[in-house]
């Protein structure tokens, strides 16, 4: 009986998913740390792709504490991979930057994460993928699921 209580207890979709999510994660921080990444930086990095970004735009973006984004704009920008300059504007605000050697980087990241992708779920044919994509992000945009960053 115990063994049965215990199947139905890890066939339960969180405890599927957080243990597949385990094995996930430390694939891809191994994948992006290759490069000198962080899952921070490359969440930062991606936001910045499409154009400079205000500090506090990032801010809300990313849904973090101040503290921990100026961490990794300091760790970014030491790696060359973004700039931080006043808003000529308004010179309270920082509007940061993703540089040539960031979006280099990101470039290489997005290739390095697509390997990991194809080792991660080699047992899904595309199609499966594509669900599996869809039914987590209709996850992640559900209020009850947590985190941004």
């Amino acid at each position: 009986m115990a063994s049965t209580t215990r199947t139905a207890v890890t066939a339960q979709l969180g405890v599927l998913l957080a243990g597949r999510g385990a094995v996930a994660g430390a694939r891809v921080r191994n994948a992006l740390a290759a490069r000198g990444l962080t899952m921070r930086s490359l969440f930062t990095l991606g936001h910045l792709a499409d154009g400079p970004v205000s500090q506090q735009a990032l801010i809300d973006l990313l849904g973090v504490d101040p503290s921990a984004l100026v961490a990794v704009l300091n760790e970014l920008e030491g790696l060359g991979l973004l700039a931080r300059q006043r808003d000529p504007a308004d010179r309270r605000r920082h509007v940061v930057t993703i540089t040539d050697q960031g979006a280099t980087a990101l470039a290489e990241a997005d290739k390095i994460l697509s390997g990991a992708d194809d080792d991660l779920f080699a047992a899904l044919n595309p199609a499966e993928r594509v669900q599996l994509a869809q039914l987590l992000e209709k996850v992640a945009d559900s209020e009850n699921c947590g985190e941004k960053y």
